[in-house]
C-alpha cells in the first residue's frame, strides 16, 4: 500500500505545471530599462511644435534680411554721391520717421485750418454777414502717406479694369480656337509695348476727353490708371486663356450631356476649372501694374510715389537720397503685400470652388 501511495504521489507531481522562479534582475538590465524609459518618445504639444515649425520658417528670412542690413551699413559709407555719401540702413530709417512727423505735422495744420474757418463762418454769421462765410478746402501739398493712398487707389483702379477687360477676352479665346487665333497677334504685338510709349498716347486722349473744370475723376489719376491696364491685363488674359484651353474635354462633355446652357457651362464648369490660371494672371498683372504705375508717376508727374520720388531727386537736398530710398523700400514692401494679398484671396475662393 505504500508503494502505490508513493506512486500516486509521484503522478500528481508530474501532471500539475512546474513554476520556474524568475531570475533576479541584474544591475545590467536595470540599465536597459531605464535607456528604453530615455529613448522613448514624449509626447510634444500641437502648440509647441506650431511655434518651432514658425520659428524655423523666419529664421532664414531673418537671418538674410539682417545680413543684407549688414553689408548695406558697411558699404553705403564708402560710397560718394553728388549728395553726400550713400545713407545707411538707421540713416533711412530716420527719414521714414520724419517724413510721419511731416504727416502728423500736416494733418494737425488741415484740422487747425477748418476749426479757424468754422469760427469765422460762425463770427460771420452772427453778425449778419452771411455773405462772408467761405467753405474752402485745405490746399496743403500732399505728404509721404497721401501719395501712398494715392498710389494704391490708382493702381487698383487699373487692375480692375485691366481684369474686367481680360478675363472676358481670356475665357473666349481659350473657348474658340478661331478667336484666339485671331486676336494671338495682336497681343504679342502690344504686350511687350513699355508704359512710357503709352503714356502720351494715353494723356492726348484722356486730355481730349474730359474738358470739363470738375471732372468726376481727376485727369491725372484716369491717366495713371488707364496706363496700368494697357500694361498688366496681358498676363491675366494669356493665363486666363491658357486655363480655359486645358480644361479636361471629359468635363465639357458631361456639360453637353446635361444640355447646360452656355451661361451654366460658364459659371459652373469653366470658370471653377480655370480659377488657378486666372488667379495666377491677376497676381502678375498686380505685380506689373504697380511696376507701371511708379514709372508712369514719375514721367508724368502725376501725384502718386513716383512724383514723391522725382521731387526729392530734383530737390537735391542732403536727406533726399535718405528719402528716396526710404520711398523705394516702403515701395518693394507694398509690393509684396499687394502679392500676399492676392494670394490670400485666391485661398479663399478656391476653398469654395466646385467643379
Amino acid at each position: 500500500m505504500a508503494t502505490v501511495y508513493a506512486n500516486s504521489e509521484e503522478m500528481t507531481a508530474m501532471s500539475e505545471p512546474k513554476t520556474v522562479a524568475a531570475p533576479a534582475p541584474t544591475g545590467s538590465s536595470l540599465a536597459t530599462e531605464a535607456n528604453k524609459d530615455e529613448s522613448a518618445p514624449k509626447a510634444v504639444s500641437p502648440w509647441v511644435k506650431k511655434a518651432k515649425d514658425i520659428g524655423k520658417s523666419l529664421f532664414a528670412p531673418a537671418l538674410g534680411i539682417l545680413g543684407f542690413l549688414a553689408i548695406w551699413a558697411s558699404l553705403a559709407p564708402q560710397v560718394d554721391t553728388s549728395l553726400g555719401s550713400l545713407p545707411g540702413p538707421v540713416e533711412v530709417a530716420g527719414q521714414g520717421a520724419a517724413l510721419f512727423d511731416e504727416y502728423s505735422a500736416a494733418k494737425d495744420a488741415e484740422g487747425q485750418f477748418y476749426a479757424d474757418q468754422e469760427i469765422r463762418n460762425e463770427a460771420a454769421i452772427a453778425a449778419g454777414n452771411a455773405g462772408a462765410v467761405t467753405d474752402f478746402d485745405y490746399a496743403g501739398p500732399p505728404t509721404f502717406l497721401d501719395q501712398i493712398v494715392t498710389s494704391l487707389q490708382t493702381v487698383a483702379l487699373g487692375f480692375f479694369l485691366a481684369t474686367i477687360v481680360a478675363v472676358p477676352i481670356g475665357l473666349l479665346a481659350g473657348l474658340s480656337k478661331t478667336f484666339n487665333a485671331a486676336i494671338n497677334p495682336l497681343i504679342q504685338i502690344m504686350k511687350p509695348v513699355s508704359p512710357l510709349a503709352w503714356l502720351p498716347i494715353v494723356t492726348m486722349v484722356i486730355s481730349a476727353m474730359i474738358t470739363s473744370a470738375d471732372p468726376l475723376l481727376p485727369k491725372a489719376f484716369v491717366i495713371s490708371a488707364l496706363v496700368v491696364m494697357l500694361c498688366s491685363l496681358w498676363p491675366t488674359l494669356i493665363n486666363t486663356a491658357v486655363g480655359t484651353s486645358s480644361i479636361d474635354k471629359d468635363l465639357l462633355n458631361v456639360g453637353k450631356v446635361l444640355r447646360l446652357g452656355w451661361f451654366a457651362k460658364l459659371t459652373r464648369l469653366v470658370l471653377p476649372a480655370s480659377l488657378p490660371y486666372i488667379f495666377t494672371g491677376m497676381r502678375l498683372s498686380l505685380g506689373v501694374g504697380w511696376m507701371v504705375l511708379i514709372a508712369a508717376e514719375m514721367l508724368a508727374q502725376n501725384p502718386g510715389l513716383g512724383k514723391f520720388v522725382w521731387d526729392e531727386f530734383q530737390n537735391g537736398s542732403s536727406q533726399s537720397l535718405a528719402r528716396i530710398m526710404f520711398a523705394v523700400v516702403v515701395i518693394g514692401l507694398i509690393g509684396f503685400m499687394l502679392d500676399r494679398l492676392m494670394m490670400a484671396l485666391e485661398t479663399v475662393v478656391s476653398k469654395n470652388r466646385t467643379v
